[in-house]
């Protein structure tokens, strides 16, 4: 954009210029020479060029921070158009190694070499016809399937936009948190980052301001699947067949807990300019009602400040977040508890905690190697510390490298936890009422386990 703004005012600005010189020109004394003209328009021109510079330069980091956060997600491949609509899609698949042991039919994955699984099959579309955006995205995965994103949106200009559907809830430093690696961080697990939501998003840039505002109605609903309410991507509150009993177990029951419902977002992030290391500040507010479906409604809200320092290929990612769910279920709020669910599984969450996340990571392009586009190597560390002094917190440390190559993109990610359920197995012993139910809530086992997983995925 700065080099169009020079090529088309450039020469517009000195003709305005040189006709002010010359009025200028003192009343009385002698003309100044031409050459002394063409120095005064030389040295009009440097100036030019110098705020065309900054100007170039204030552009670029529009979103800079953002963008790094993003690069390793929104992986594209080339896709097929057709008129203003392109459809792609991708296939992933891991190779899991770690701690879990062999329950019912789910495979064993601690020993024999570990085991190799079908991650997901996703199809993509997207619009571009003069100012109209729009996204669509469908997702299947072992035993169920859902809309990922469905929006249609509006461009006003370069720095403003509207979007209505399922479309990504603005909390957070980036799309997807402070992650880069394949398991995102802990925030994911409550709902707090890259959660897409049925409703309506305005964002704008206003000087060194990116700002995002929203309402959804509701989460994004249910797809196809199992579990009463989980065939969806995004956690969140949801109802669920089971129900925690006196003894402490865990049973089948009519299906109870909340829906989302009438959530408002607002999210601010400043672009420090000027500044050794660009910096991007920002903060991060949501709260909505919860619909109860055996007890009486309750509501949320969640308070975050992050930033993000970007330096060279460093980029240095931090935030801490405060949440509540106000709820008064039957069984699970009196142990200040609530259902989160996504991949058709539903599991109770503490109410109240604080979330301090960390990543950072440094991209190394490879241009010598024609296989290969570039490496991120990450390293990160997540932790949910829960009001509850009975409740243990839920630790995830992650260190990994995502590849990139071509329409292939590869997570090689090691994951140690006390309190994520993708990382390790759990002990089923109920029979105290604060053991178990929910390494994201009381993980009352408080166990640290260990996966490494290897997520081949190719983008066409």
């Amino acid at each position: 954009m700065a080099s169009n703004y020079s090529e088309k005012y450039g020469k517009q600005a000195l003709l305005v210029l040189l006709p002010l010189a010359l009025l200028a020109l003192p009343v009385y004394g002698a003309a100044p020479s031409v050459a002394e003209l063409e120095a005064e328009v030389a040295t009009l021109t440097q100036q030019l060029a110098e705020a065309n510079a900054r100007l170039a330069q204030a552009q670029s980091r529009a979103g800079e921070a953002e963008k790094a956060l993003a690069d390793t997600r929104d992986v594209q491949g080339t896709g097929i158009t057709l008129g203003p609509v392109t459809i792609g899609g991708a296939i992933r698949a891991n190779y899991i190694y770690g701690n879990y042991e062999e329950v019912g039919s789910a495979p064993q994955r601690g020993g024999n070499g570990g085991n190799v699984e079908f991650d997901t099959f996703r199809i993509n579309a997207s619009l571009e016809y003069d100012q109209w955006r729009g996204q669509l995205e469908y997702r299947w995965y072992d035993g169920y399937n859902f809309f990922h994103t469905g929006w249609l949106g509006y461009a006003f200009d370069d720095t403003s936009q509207v979007e209505v559907g399922i479309t990504r809830v603005p909390f957070g430093p980036g799309p997807y948190g402070v992650s880069q690696s394949w398991f995102f961080d802990q925030h994911y697990y409550l709902g707090l980052s890259d959660d897409p939501d049925l409703g309506v998003k305005y964002l704008t840039q206003w000087g060194s301001w990116d700002l995002a505002f929203a309402y959804f109605i509701s989460s994004e609903g249910n797809g196809r699947g199992g579990s009463a309410d989980s065939a969806r991507y995004g956690y969140d509150a949801v109802k669920w067949k089971s129900a925690i009993e006196p003894n402490g177990d865990i049973v089948e029951a009519p299906a109870n807990g909340y829906e989302e419902r009438n959530q408002f977002n607002l999210r601010a992030i400043y672009q420090l300019e000027d500044v050794p290391v660009p910096t991007d500040v920002g903060v991060s507010m949501q709260w909505g009602e919860l619909d109860g479906k055996r007890a009486e409604d309750g509501h949320h809200w969640a308070l975050s400040g992050h930033m993000v320092n970007t330096f060279d290929n460093f980029t240095l990612a931090t935030q801490l977040t405060r949440y509540h769910f106000d709820v008064d279920d039957d069984s699970l709020a009196e142990l200040q508890l609530l259902a989160l669910g996504a991949y058709d599984f539903a599991w109770p969450v503490a109410t109240q905690a604080w979330v301090p996340a960390v990543s950072l990571s440094y991209r190394i392009d490879t241009p010598g190697i024609p296989w290969l586009n570039y490496i991120l190597p990450y390293i990160e560390y997540s932790n949910v510390i829960k009001d509850d002094n009975a409740f243990n917190d839920s630790e995830l440390f992650i260190v990994g490298s995502a590849w990139a190559s071509g329409g292939w993109y590869i997570y090689s990610d090691l994951a140690y936890s006390n309190g994520n359920l993708f990382i390790g197995d759990q002990d089923d012993n109920y029979s105290n009422i604060y053991q178990g139910v929910g390494d994201f809530g009381v993980d009352g086992n408080d166990k640290w386990n260990y996966r490494f997983n290897l997520n081949l995925g190719y983008y066409y």
